[in-house]
């Protein structure tokens, strides 16, 4: 005699569900995106559509421009390459690509090191009123470029401020148009991001510092480190992400910089101070050459993030043992059993 499994009012079978093992299964990716509510895209709709009409769709206008010749009023001529081929072969933006590379090491490698430089100083020394000092280092950064130019270029003229104390030291020699020298204008320049940027580098790298675990310090001093051997050690390795920050945003400004140099130089004296931007600008709105100033736009835009990513490759974690200071351990000591 066979006795029915138990049914429901509606004759469902209500048996037990066959065992698992008791694990449960993880939804597939599939599963997971469809449950997701559309409703919590519309938190991130404004800055897609902010992104995609100012920054997506330039891009994509000036690469299609960059094929043609196109003066902004009439119909553009299709020319191909042609636009890139000048930009490789004018001796102009050579020499234009030629003062970037001089400027990053003012923009760059000089803001960077100071930052170290003053981010060491200031995480050992314990002097009242520290917090202003450290506003007004970065303070630079946050004033206009416009303001920054004006500024400096009344303080390197030849009657500057500048001049007036080499004159009152007795040298009086070396007083010049700083600006205005074919010898002199590209470094003064240099030296402007330099007093602009290493604020930034400073900030970045406090930060850094103090997310330092103290007992690291302590342990060092413990085996004897000194302060410089501290610095390269445990404090210089601990900055990697920032240095990589740091370099990626000076040597942006440094290759994309057009208001510094426009507001004090113009790209003068003659051509010596003069950078690809400067000719982004003129090419477009001077000589109506927007083929060539898209082309060249674009070129300069692949520039940077070939270096932006140089550096990222070059100052990522690497995984792998290193070598840090630890605590030193006391030796285990086995209990002898009696």
């Amino acid at each position: 005699m066979s006795t029915a499994a138990p049914t429901t009012g509606h004759g469902t079978d209500t048996s037990a569900p066959p065992a698992t093992g008791g694990r449960r299964r993880r939804p597939s990716p599939v599963t997971r995106l469809s449950s997701l509510s559309w409703t919590s895209l519309l938190y991130v709709a404004p800055a897609l559509a902010f992104f995609g009409v100012f920054v997506l769709y330039p891009i994509g206008i000036s690469v299609w421009y960059s094929f043609y010749a196109y003066d902004g009023l009439t119909v553009g001529t299709p020319v191909g390459w042609d636009n890139y081929t000048a930009v490789f072969t004018d001796g102009r933006l050579r020499a234009a690509l030629l003062h970037s590379l001089v400027l990053l090491f003012f923009y760059a490698a000089l803001p960077v090191c100071a930052g170290l430089l003053l981010a060491g100083a200031m995480s050992r020394i314990r002097v009242y009123g520290l917090t202003v000092f450290r506003a007004v280092l970065f303070l630079p950064q946050i004033l206009s470029s416009v303001v920054i130019a004006v500024a400096w270029r009344n303080l390197l003229a030849e009657d500057g401020p500048a001049n007036a104390v080499l004159r009152a030291v007795g040298l009086g020699r070396f007083a010049t148009s700083w600006l205005g020298d074919f010898d002199t204008a590209l470094p003064s320049i240099g030296v402007i991001g330099t007093w602009v940027e290493y604020g930034l580098c400073m900030v970045l790298f406090l930060s850094g510092i103090v997310a330092i675990d103290r007992s690291t310090y302590e342990a060092a001093r413990l085996d004897g480190a000194g302060p410089v051997r501290e610095f390269f050690a445990i404090t210089l390795p601990a900055l990697r992400p920032q240095i990589s920050i740091a370099l990626i945003l000076t040597i942006t400004f440094a290759l994309r910089n057009f208001d510094l140099i426009w507001n004090t130089t113009r790209g003068g004296p003659g051509t010596t101070t003069t950078v690809p931007s400067l000719y982004v600008y003129q090419d477009a709105f001077q000589n109506r050459m927007l083929g060539r100033a898209s082309a060249l736009a674009i070129v300069l835009t692949l520039i940077i993030l070939l270096v932006v990513v140089v550096v990222q490759l070059a100052l990522r974690e690497r995984e792998g043992p290193r070598r840090r200071f630890t605590r030193p351990r006391t030796p285990d000591r086995k209990v002898q059993s009696s």
